[in-house]
This record gives structure tokens, sequence and C-alpha cells, in this order.
């Protein structure tokens, strides 16, 4: 089946542009040029991933993707942004979106973002073990749930994915540029918060004292490594 992007922006070109090269990529495409109206698709066409315009009329993209993630529909975000919208950028990624791209950016770049999110969305295989236990962490592949002695925690789909792939390698350091590579689809090159924003969303989801985390570890310079205490 395709997978459903549901595009928004008020840039009527911007939005001719994106969703014909996704068509030419096979995805099925959902116009919305203002946040009402994007609003009422996510309800009623239920996308696999919106690429979200910040500054909508109407409802603007920080308040759609609160108001997701409020009501617990987790659809993967990419946000678009201007270069000189850091701090919004950095807000969204705060409140619950997986990704952005900066305008004027690159149709190429762009579809490697949601092609990095969409790949690692995908069910597991069926050999995957069906639990994953880490200390007091439980982790379910098949339902993208994870559980904090026995309390189901809200996680977005990227947040579950980093957690995911951090804990099958336990003990190991994974750097920086894997990650971003891995999950988000960035080049080596890349510079952007992403990762560390969604570094300190699990932390404070998971760690007894975010600050002082014990279980996923920065090492400095290179990367994350996440560690099973020894009292569980």
């Amino acid at each position: 089946m395709k997978a459903r992007i549901l595009v928004v922006d008020d840039e009527e070109s911007l939005v001719k542009l994106v969703t014909h090269n996704l068509q030419r990529e096979g995805y099925a495409t959902i116009a919305a040029f203002e946040g009402n109206e994007a609003w009422e698709k996510i309800h009623t066409e239920f996308p696999d991933l919106i690429l979200l315009d910040l500054m909508l009329p109407g409802m603007d993209g920080l308040e759609i993707c609160r108001r997701m993630r409020q009501e617990k529909i987790y659809t993967p975000i990419i946000m678009l942004t201007a270069k000189d919208e850091e701090i919004d950028r950095v807000l969204g990624l705060e409140i619950g979106a997986d990704d952005y791209v900066t305008k004027p950016f690159s149709v190429r770049e762009l579809l490697a973002r949601i092609k990095a999110i969409l790949r690692r969305g995908r069910a597991e295989p069926d050999d995957a073990p069906e639990e994953i236990e880490a200390g007091n962490l439980i982790i379910k592949p098949a339902n993208y749930e994870v559980y904090l002695r026995g309390e189901k925690l809200d996680l977005t789909l990227k947040e579950f994915q980093l957690l995911e792939m951090l804990v099958r390698n336990r003990g190991r350091v994974l750097k920086r540029d894997y990650l971003l590579s891995t999950l988000w689809g960035y080049d080596e090159s890349s510079r952007t918060r992403v990762l560390d924003v969604h570094i300190s969303k699990l932390r404070d989801k998971i760690e007894p004292d975010s600050r002082n985390p014990v279980y996923i570890k920065t090492i400095r310079g290179i990367g994350y490594k996440f560690e099973e205490p020894s009292n569980g």
C-alpha cells in the first residue's frame, strides 16, 4: 500500500512542487493550505506522514503539532521552516515533531528524510523478539510500545525508534552521524539539533533524574550509549 503524505503549506507553488515529486516516487498525496483545513484532514484522511509548515493562516503548525500529541496522534511530522525560525524549530521538536527541513530545501534532501522516517516506521521482521527488557524498561517492537515499571510511556514514533536502536545496541557507542543518517536520513556534513532534542525528551521520560542519566549516556564528541544499571 502506498504511504499517504499530507503536505501543508500556504504557498500553492511549493505544495504543487512537493506533491508532484512525491507522486513520482510512488507516494499518495493530500494537500492542505491552512491550519484548520489540515486539522480536518488529519482526522479524516489518516496520513502516514505530514509535511507541516510552521507559519500557516488559521491554526499554525506548532499548534497543530501540539494538539496532535495531546490527542495521542503520533503520525510522524516533518516541519517546513524558514532559516530565521531556529527557536520555533527547537520548540517544534520539543512538542513532538520528528524532524525539520529549512526553506529553501532541495527535493532530494526532503525525499531522503521522508524515506528514512517511513523506512524505520515499518514493522519489525518476523524473527524480531516480542519484548526487549532493559532495566525497568520493556520495549514491544511489534506494537511500538514502551513500558517503564509497568506503566506505558507516551512516545512519538521517532522517540521510540531512537530508544529501540540504543537498547538493541546496549553497551555500544553509537555515533551521532550514524544515528542521524539511519533514523533521519541526514548526511555526515549536517549540523542539526534534532538528535539532541530527542535524546533530551527521552531522558525526561525514562530517567529517574534527566540531569544525571543512568540509561542514556553522552559520549562527548562521539555520540550516545545505552547502559543497563546494575541495580535494574
